[in-house]
């Protein structure tokens, strides 16, 4: 058997047995107890982080953040590791405390001089973009940890009612549009609540359990295709530009009709609940759409239209005085 070959067979074998004893590698690979010694030596100096035991039941072990063995990888299994890792550095936080540009790194380096060439002429034109958001969401690895162990967390948290206390058991963490995302079953109004994690200024686990009825997959699953329980039909009238914007919105885009390249329409029903939000994005949108249907909408929006023209007109008039 070649060094090598010996090495790489090494790694495996101290991960898995995490105690061992210079006698054990010399019985498992048929060498010397001195020769076992020098071999795990160099592989403590390759990296991996073994800790001597003193003492005649002493031995070695293998800390906890210790490193995988080696794994062998094609060159399309590379390119597909590498390019999620790309995706990952969009996001200014994440659930675990890992740094993208030194496993990206690591990889990198690995491979041969062609394949890396390869991955530079890639990355010149190939991304998973996704909008970067400056504000950090500080409780991921800790909204992780609680639905992991089905423990309920106290947090303090800020909407547009203002900022409330809160006992809830998280079912999980999502990301979406540049966000993380957190389900989570509310205790005191026994029903799962969606929460942005940026705006949780605060988080402390209870010492209380709660086993959640549905898993996250399940939660999404089900959210993207629940039926809306008091439906109210949304008719809308779109532009060019109008079809452009809510082609790229996930919850719009199956229910658009295209009548021609320069016009189109939605026809769907919504829930009474998202009557404001729906507002405030056709809003957004100004000339580009026309709500038809329904007429809470199109008040709302008149509403909006009406506020911000009185916002302007006295600034305007305060800047002339």
């Amino acid at each position: 058997m070649s060094k090598a070959k010996l090495l790489f067979d090494l790694i495996m074998y101290v991960n898995a047995s995490r105690r061992f004893t210079a006698q054990d590698v010399a019985h498992e690979f048929n060498v010397s107890v001195r020769t076992a010694h020098r071999y795990l030596t160099e592989l403590s100096e390759m990296g991996v982080p073994l800790y001597t035991e003193p003492g005649r039941s002493g031995g070695y072990r293998v800390l906890d953040n210790r490193i995988l063995p080696p794994i062998l990888l094609n060159e399309n299994e590379a390119f597909s590791i590498f390019f999620a890792f790309q995706s990952l550095k969009y996001y200014t936080s994440l659930p675990f405390e890992i740094d993208i540009d030194s496993v990206s790194k690591k990889l990198y380096t690995s491979l041969p001089i062609d394949t890396r060439k390869k991955i530079d002429r890639l990355d010149e034109v190939f991304s998973f973009w996704n909008k970067k958001r400056s504000i950090p969401s500080k409780n991921l690895k800790e909204i992780v940890e609680a639905a992991t162990e089905q423990r309920v967390v106290q947090i303090k948290y800020i909407s547009k009612d203002g900022t409330s206390l809160r006992e809830a058991a998280p079912i999980g963490v999502y990301a979406y549009d540049g966000f993380w995302y957190m389900p989570a079953f509310v205790m005191d109004t026994n029903e799962v609540k969606l929460f942005r994690t940026d705006r949780i200024v605060t988080l402390n686990k209870v010492e209380r359990t709660f086993v959640p009825r549905v898993t996250l997959h399940d939660w999404l699953r089900s959210h993207t295709e629940l039926e809306p329980v008091t439906p109210i039909r949304l008719y809308v009238e779109l532009s060019r530009e109008g079809l452009r914007q809510c082609r790229s919105q996930p919850w719009l885009e199956p229910h658009i009709v295209l009548q021609n390249e320069d016009f189109g329409y939605i026809d769907t029903v919504i829930d009474h609940k998202e009557i404001e939000f729906v507002s405030q994005y056709f809003f957004r949108l100004g000339t580009e759409a026309k709500v038809l249907e329904p007429e809470r909408i199109v008040n709302r929006i008149i509403i909006l239209s009406q506020k911000l023209l009185q916002h302007y007109t006295v600034m305007n008039h305060t800047d002339k005085a």
